[in-house]
């Protein structure tokens, strides 16, 4: 999805606190798949996702006419969403128990590709959801949001922090990704020697 004109999401954010059906229904079109990725891949299960994104949307509802008039859309949404999402894990007790197929989560367009290419994007996922599981939430979160296409200055809003603590977050979080990334493939290539010797 394309981002918003402001304009038009303000007119939508008028329509919200009039409790207009139309406008509801924009911003759920315009939101929903966005949100349910950014979920899905925040807790590595569709369930959880379709539950929070649910919440997430009810909390809408119910809080629409107190909005302020030049609310952000797209950082409330995903700051309702990420609040749902730690109290789960926080109830749950479940931060670090990710399931292994987040990365079957992320969208594709692309042709069918070649056996070996299959043999060799499945690796590549593998080692990259490997990697980005054992991130700290806080940098799994921030790599997300910037998915989602938001600017440093917005995911700060949705994680309550500074846009230049955000910049850091994200800094720190791809060289934290590179580094696990690393780690497997040296892993890889030692256990292939040791195979090959």
């Amino acid at each position: 999805m394309t981002l918003m004109e402001r304009e038009q999401e303000l007119r939508l954010v008028e329509g919200l606190r009039r409790r207009d059906s139309a406008a509801f229904e924009a911003v759920h079109e315009a939101f929903h798949a966005r949100l349910f990725g950014f979920l899905a891949r925040l807790s590595g299960n569709r369930d959880v996702a379709e539950d929070l994104a649910e919440e997430t949307w009810l909390r809408l509802v119910t809080h629409a006419a107190r909005l302020r008039p030049d609310t952000n859309l797209a950082a409330w949404i995903f700051t309702v969403a990420r609040n749902l999402h730690t109290s789960y894990c926080r109830s749950r007790l479940i931060e670090d128990s990710l399931s292994i197929g987040t990365l079957g989560l992320w969208p594709s367009t692309a042709m069918p590709p070649s056996p070996l290419e299959s043999a060799t994007a499945s690796e590549t996922a593998a080692r990259l959801a490997m990697a980005f599981r054992k991130l700290p939430l806080l940098y799994r979160e921030a790599l997300l949001l910037a998915a989602e296409g938001m600017r440093p200055a917005e995911a700060a809003v949705v994680c309550g922090v500074t846009p230049e603590a955000m910049r850091q977050r994200l800094s720190r979080a791809r060289a934290q990704l590179d580094d696990r990334l690393a780690e497997t493939t040296a892993f890889r290539l030692t256990s292939l020697q040791e195979v090959v010797t």
